[in-house]
């Protein structure tokens, strides 16, 4: 009887350290995790001092045995009024099991008060911090690329047609940065704000009676030049939320500017699918494994 208590009591003590010891992993993730404030000071143009005011990035870090010192930006979609997690997080901690770092962007939204340039604004000092900080997380400086979906997509697509060398008489070590990508990923990507555009994420963006200046300006497929990154663009023949054409038009300023790019047009597929793990497909979608064979190419992945 004796002997049965003792296990019973060491049992007990066993599961007790498990759960400490479970619980300081999960705590040691949670502090990689924590979100950084790409102002500390302030954002220029803030409209406030809540947490909708203040853009963050959130560090995903691979297993350090598996790092390939290329970092990826990831601009999660929601039309300007939200921040979807499945295409923020979980573009993360996948792309984290092929090596790379990834830094989720909390941009400021239009929902928020918001319009352009601050999410541009946000976008460019988020590929400068993270430039910035290079060393202390073992990144290339010159392999840091951005990849956005839908509006997050429109973002990451301004950033590649309307980023600058940054600027080098300031005393902010970050904005002495480029604020160029090194490579782009859009997937099923608000481009234009024309014909084709998703009106949602342009009033969110502009506002309802914008300058017709302004929509060709941020139309950023007329603003591709022989310097825009190369990029991965993807998208469906089904997305009846942000037309087709998005994807198209840039994909021909891209090949026409000679500017190299993988396109790949699905039959198959919701607008704002992600990863999708549900009927058709196996988990991952398949553009998932034709955007890691890109990304070896360009040298970020093994």
């Amino acid at each position: 009887m004796k002997f049965r208590k003792y296990q019973i009591i060491q049992t007990m003590k066993n599961l007790f350290a498990s759960v400490l010891l479970l619980s300081s992993l999960i705590l040691s993730h949670a502090q990689m995790q924590t979100p950084v404030s790409l102002w500390p000071e302030g954002a220029p143009g803030a409209l406030g001092n809540s947490a909708n005011d203040i853009p963050t990035l959130t560090p995903f870090l691979p297993d350090p045995t598996n790092a390939t010192g290329a970092a990826m930006v990831i601009c999660p979609g929601g039309g300007y009024q939200q921040l979807a997690p499945h295409e923020g997080r979980d573009y993360a901690l996948w792309l984290n099991q092929h090596g790379l770092t990834c830094f989720v962007l909390k941009y400021r939204l239009g929902s928020h008060g918001y319009r352009h340039p601050a999410m541009l604004n946000d976008a460019a000092r988020a590929v400068r911090w993270v430039r910035a900080h290079a060393d202390d997380y073992k990144l290339d400086p010159q392999r840091v690329g951005i990849m956005g979906s839908s509006a997050g997509g429109h973002l990451a697509s301004t950033l590649l047609t309307h980023f600058d060398n940054g600027n080098p008489n300031t005393n902010d070590v970050i904005e002495r940065q480029s604020s160029r990508p090194d490579l782009g990923i859009l997937c099923y990507a608000v481009i234009s704000l024309g014909e084709f555009a998703h009106q949602g994420s342009k009033d969110s963006l502009l506002g309802k009676k914008p300058a017709p200046e302004l929509v060709n300006l941020l139309s950023n497929e007329l603003q591709v030049t022989t310097n825009t990154p190369p990029c991965f663009l993807w998208s469906t023949y089904e997305d009846t939320t942000v037309p087709v054409e998005n994807t198209l038009l840039f994909a021909a300023a891209l090949r026409k500017n000679h500017v190299p790019f993988d396109l790949h047009i699905y039959q198959k597929g919701r607008h704002g699918l992600g990863l999708d793990d549900k009927p058709p497909f196996a988990h991952p979608h398949p553009w998932a494994a034709d955007c890691l064979v890109w990304l070896k190419v360009q040298g970020f992945v093994k």
